[in-house]
């Protein structure tokens, strides 16, 4: 079997943040936190990272991976380009916003032959989410199903005081497997109760404590990017009709899509650890803190990345 590959969607710019925020030093010796990503997957097991950048940010991107996980990890860079489209598409006039988390792992499908675990370059998962997610995919093969995994988070874990976030709450069945995952884009705590609203705040629902919620560490056999690139003209020619300036072309739609139709099951591997992650650029401190105490207790080296 061949060797799990992590996929980094880092292409994003983060308008909430106001800058490109996966360049930011968040570590008490200048770490970014792909930084610490990078570092718990390599301890995990995965030996080779595919970043998918925008073309003008590869010198930047390179002269910061080479004198660090490059050290112990095979990184290779792919383009999220607007005009990476199947024949007989073109960019709709005016477009400018990039076609979404699907058409990103797309950029990969040169350079990945195999199993493969994705995650958001902005966003600190924890350890424990790349041991499950590596010894999952390690071993995965497709039977009469796709066999696919992705981490799940309990929802207090994953908030901020700084405003909404967005997340994708799961329905998990008694079995761990994810039955159906919905995109709540406004979620926050309100006097104490966790809550989503779809209208502006006009009116609030509340989820539990103890709901899980995706927070895009996916990991998939090689059928899904065989997958995403069948729908993606299906995608394009109902995005040209109803939303050819918006419409995003997003990776768990198309998950959620295959569990529907009973081509792929989801296991949920259930993640206890805090997530962090600079939303809004207040959230920066804080995570500023908690990766300098976990140096601090041992969680990390002071240096990650020397032999």
């Amino acid at each position: 079997m061949k060797k799990p590959v992590l996929l980094i969607m880092a292409a994003g710019m983060g308008s909430r943040y106001g800058g490109l925020k996966q360049m930011d030093p968040v570590g008490p010796n200048g770490e970014l936190i792909i930084d610490f990503s990078l570092y718990d997957a390599w301890k995990a097991g995965f030996e080779k990272a595919v970043f998918v950048i925008k073309r003008e940010m590869e010198q930047d991107f390179r002269a910061l991976m080479d004198d660090r996980a490059a050290k112990q990890m095979e990184i290779e860079y792919v383009f999220q380009e607007l005009t990476d489209l199947p024949e007989g598409f073109s960019v709709p006039e005016g477009r400018v916003k990039p076609w979404g988390t699907g058409h990103a792992v797309l950029a990969g499908r040169h350079v990945i032959d195999g199993p493969f675990a994705v995650i958001n370059a902005d966003d600190f998962y924890g350890r424990q989410a790349f041991q499950h997610i590596y010894d999952f995919l390690s071993t995965a093969q497709d039977g009469e199903t796709y066999r696919f995994c992705m981490v799940g988070y309990q929802i207090e874990n994953t908030l901020t005081e700084n405003g909404t976030v967005a997340r994708g709450v799961c329905s998990v069945d008694e079995n761990g497997m994810l039955q159906k995952i919905v995109e709540r884009t406004k979620i926050q705590r309100n006097d104490g109760v966790i809550q989503f609203t779809e209208d502006d705040g006009a009116t609030w629902t509340d989820l539990p404590e103890g709901t899980i919620v995706s927070m895009n560490l996916w990991g998939f056999t090689h059928s899904m990017m065989e997958e995403l690139e069948k729908e993606f003209p299906t995608f394009l020619s109902n995005a040209q009709k109803n939303n050819p300036q918006k419409a995003e072309y997003f990776l768990p739609f198309v998950a959620d899509d295959l569990i529907r139709g009973g081509k792929a099951t989801v296991n949920v591997l259930k993640s206890t650890d805090k997530w962090h992650g600079v939303t809004y650029r207040e959230d920066r401190e804080t995570v500023v803190s908690a990766l300098k105490k976990m140096k601090e207790d041992g969680v990390y080296p002071q240096n990650l990345w020397i032999k």
